[in-house]
Protein backbone atom coordinates (compact mmCIF):
# COMPACT_ATOMS: atom_id res chain seq x y z
CA UNK A 1 0.00 0.00 0.00
CA UNK A 2 1.56 3.36 -0.77
CA UNK A 3 1.61 6.24 1.08
CA UNK A 4 -0.80 9.41 -0.33
CA UNK A 5 1.53 12.46 -0.28
CA UNK A 6 0.43 15.89 0.29
CA UNK A 7 0.44 18.41 -2.97
CA UNK A 8 2.94 20.17 -0.38
CA UNK A 9 5.23 17.49 -0.46
CA UNK A 10 6.39 18.85 -4.06
CA UNK A 11 6.14 22.47 -3.48
CA UNK A 12 9.20 23.95 -2.88
CA UNK A 13 9.53 26.95 -0.62
CA UNK A 14 11.50 30.04 -0.86
CA UNK A 15 14.33 30.61 1.29
CA UNK A 16 16.58 33.29 2.73
CA UNK A 17 19.69 33.48 0.70
CA UNK A 18 22.52 32.29 2.82
CA UNK A 19 20.28 30.60 5.25
CA UNK A 20 19.17 31.50 9.22
CA UNK A 21 22.89 32.42 10.18
CA UNK A 22 22.92 34.96 7.07
CA UNK A 23 19.61 36.49 8.14
CA UNK A 24 20.98 37.25 11.56
CA UNK A 25 23.78 38.86 10.28
CA UNK A 26 22.03 41.11 7.94
CA UNK A 27 19.57 42.22 11.12
CA UNK A 28 22.56 42.88 13.54
CA UNK A 29 24.38 44.32 10.76
CA UNK A 30 21.52 47.06 9.36
CA UNK A 31 19.50 46.93 12.91
CA UNK A 32 19.43 51.11 13.72
CA UNK A 33 18.56 50.68 17.78
CA UNK A 34 15.48 53.78 17.82
CA UNK A 35 16.74 57.03 20.00
CA UNK A 36 13.55 57.03 21.96
CA UNK A 37 13.64 53.38 23.20
CA UNK A 38 17.69 53.45 23.93
CA UNK A 39 16.62 56.53 26.24
CA UNK A 40 14.26 54.57 28.12
CA UNK A 41 16.25 51.33 28.36
CA UNK A 42 14.12 49.33 26.31
CA UNK A 43 15.15 46.11 25.63
CA UNK A 44 12.99 42.64 24.36
CA UNK A 45 11.78 40.75 21.72
CA UNK A 46 9.41 41.68 18.75
CA UNK A 47 7.72 39.31 16.46
CA UNK A 48 7.08 39.90 13.08
CA UNK A 49 4.81 38.09 10.65
CA UNK A 50 5.19 38.36 6.90
CA UNK A 51 4.33 36.59 3.56
CA UNK A 52 6.96 35.51 0.70
CA UNK A 53 5.87 35.57 -2.43
CA UNK A 54 7.56 32.90 -5.52
CA UNK A 55 9.53 36.09 -6.42
CA UNK A 56 11.41 36.34 -2.51
CA UNK A 57 9.56 39.40 -1.98
CA UNK A 58 8.18 40.20 1.36
CA UNK A 59 4.35 41.75 1.83
CA UNK A 60 1.85 42.21 3.92
CA UNK A 61 4.50 42.54 7.33
CA UNK A 62 2.67 42.71 10.63
CA UNK A 63 3.40 42.76 14.33
CA UNK A 64 2.38 40.08 16.45
CA UNK A 65 4.06 41.34 19.19
CA UNK A 66 5.49 44.10 20.19
CA UNK A 67 7.37 46.19 22.67
CA UNK A 68 6.37 49.52 21.48
CA UNK A 69 9.25 53.01 21.64
CA UNK A 70 10.38 52.63 17.81
CA UNK A 71 11.25 49.19 17.94
CA UNK A 72 8.41 47.80 16.30
CA UNK A 73 8.13 50.22 13.60
CA UNK A 74 11.81 48.91 13.05
CA UNK A 75 11.37 45.42 13.06
CA UNK A 76 8.98 46.06 10.18
CA UNK A 77 11.57 47.76 7.76
CA UNK A 78 14.36 45.39 8.49
CA UNK A 79 11.87 42.48 7.60
CA UNK A 80 10.67 44.59 4.83
CA UNK A 81 14.13 44.27 3.08
CA UNK A 82 14.67 40.34 3.68
CA UNK A 83 15.73 38.58 0.15
CA UNK A 84 14.36 35.64 0.05
CA UNK A 85 15.18 33.15 -3.04
CA UNK A 86 12.57 32.63 -6.33
CA UNK A 87 11.03 29.18 -6.92
CA UNK A 88 9.62 27.57 -9.59
CA UNK A 89 6.88 24.84 -8.91
CA UNK A 90 6.00 23.77 -12.13
CA UNK A 91 3.47 26.93 -12.86
CA UNK A 92 2.06 26.90 -9.63
CA UNK A 93 1.97 30.40 -7.48
CA UNK A 94 3.08 30.26 -3.97
CA UNK A 95 2.67 32.52 -0.91
CA UNK A 96 4.36 31.71 2.24
CA UNK A 97 3.61 33.05 6.03
CA UNK A 98 5.81 33.25 7.84
CA UNK A 99 7.07 35.02 11.52
CA UNK A 100 10.81 35.80 12.88
CA UNK A 101 11.73 37.32 16.10
CA UNK A 102 13.73 40.61 15.89
CA UNK A 103 15.86 40.89 19.60
CA UNK A 104 16.33 44.36 20.91
CA UNK A 105 19.05 44.66 23.20
CA UNK A 106 21.48 47.28 24.55
CA UNK A 107 24.72 46.90 24.51
CA UNK A 108 25.95 47.10 28.05
CA UNK A 109 29.72 48.77 28.35
CA UNK A 110 31.69 48.48 31.54
CA UNK A 111 34.31 50.99 32.45
CA UNK A 112 36.96 50.18 35.11
CA UNK A 113 39.08 53.13 36.09
CA UNK A 114 42.38 52.95 38.13
CA UNK A 115 44.29 55.71 39.54
CA UNK A 116 47.60 55.89 40.53
CA UNK A 117 50.27 58.13 42.10
CA UNK A 118 52.89 59.79 39.41
CA UNK A 119 56.43 61.19 39.32
CA UNK A 120 56.98 64.90 40.41
CA UNK A 121 56.03 67.27 38.00
CA UNK A 122 59.11 69.11 37.36
CA UNK A 123 57.67 71.45 34.77
CA UNK A 124 55.37 72.96 37.40
CA UNK A 125 57.67 73.91 39.50
CA UNK A 126 58.82 77.65 39.88
CA UNK A 127 62.42 79.07 40.09
CA UNK A 128 61.02 81.06 43.10
CA UNK A 129 59.23 77.92 44.86
CA UNK A 130 61.31 74.82 44.26
CA UNK A 131 60.25 73.16 47.43
CA UNK A 132 57.18 72.74 45.66
CA UNK A 133 56.15 68.86 45.52
CA UNK A 134 52.81 69.16 42.82
CA UNK A 135 52.46 65.53 41.97
CA UNK A 136 50.45 63.96 39.19
CA UNK A 137 48.07 61.23 38.59
CA UNK A 138 47.73 58.92 36.13
CA UNK A 139 44.50 57.88 34.86
CA UNK A 140 44.05 54.09 32.79
CA UNK A 141 40.33 53.81 31.59
CA UNK A 142 39.62 50.31 29.83
CA UNK A 143 36.10 50.25 28.01
CA UNK A 144 34.64 46.84 27.62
Amino acid sequence: MKKSRDKDDFLRKPQYVGGDQAMKDFVSKNMKYPEEARAAGIEGRVIVGYDVNDNGKVFNTHIIKGIGYGCDEEALRLVGLFNFSKVKNRKVRLKVSKRTSINFKLSRMKINYSVTPGEENQASKTKTDPDSKESGYSYTIDIK
